[in-house]
């Protein structure tokens, strides 16, 4: 492991165990500390791998509290791992703000290539892959009427996350926004359950209605024209 990496984003698996790389099992046992989202959701991870390293809390609601002090201890030479509960750090979760100060401390940054939801979700949709953009999750309440606007322009192919309580909102959102256009709902990706339907968004609504909603998902609308 480079001895000048003081911070490694460390992709962690989106529901197989064992969608994770040996070079990812390798760092999350040789770093001084393992940042964890949830530490009881990483802690099941790294028992499964037998990786027996100490786990700190680093959650949306303490990164702003934390990032300082944690910046402190890398600048003093302790390497650290920062870890999702799921995917890679800073898609949709948080990790952004500590690589920020960390690159502002001067500090190398190392982002190994791991799981992230979107992808298979993208491939696997069966529209365009080649030019695509990114979303995340939608803003829940201001903002969204504007975002949905911005995107009935849009052109390429465009991925969303959503969780299951909303997701039959979005798709009449979208509907109501981009008109009936093609879309991929995929959830549970590498999990036992995975599913992805595929149709029109009328189509979906309908299904995902009369069947229920269950899971996390990936929505992939296709892109205007």
């Amino acid at each position: 492991m480079p001895d000048h990496v003081s911070l490694f984003l460390v992709p962690t698996p989106i529901g197989n165990l064992d969608d994770i790389t040996l070079r990812a099992i390798k760092v999350l046992n040789e770093v001084d500390v393992i940042l964890a989202e949830d530490t009881r959701t990483s802690g099941k991870l790294l028992k499964h791998h037998q990786i027996t390293n100490s786990l700190h809390s680093y959650h949306i609601f303490n990164e702003h509290k934390s990032a300082e002090k944690l910046i402190a201890r890398m600048s003093a030479g302790e390497q650290m791992a920062l870890i999702s509960d799921a995917g890679t750090p800073a898609i949709s979760d948080p990790g952004f703000l500590l690589v920020r100060e960390a690159l502002k401390a001067g500090l190398e940054v190392s982002c190994l290539p791991g799981a992230t939801a979107f992808v298979p979700a993208l491939v696997n949709s069966g529209l365009p892959s080649d030019k695509f953009v990114f979303e995340g999750f939608l803003p829940h309440k201001k903002g969204r009427q504007t975002r949905l606007q911005k995107l009935a322009e849009e052109e390429r192919t465009i991925v969303l996350y959503e969780s299951p309580h909303r997701l039959i909102k979005c798709l009449e959102q979208l509907k109501e926004h981009l008109g009936n256009r093609q879309v991929s709902v995929s959830r549970e990706i590498s999990k036992m359950f995975e599913e992805t339907a595929r149709g029109t968004l009328e189509e979906l609504i309908t299904y995902f209605n009369e069947k229920g909603v269950k899971g996390e998902f990936v929505i992939v609308v296709a892109g205007k024209g």
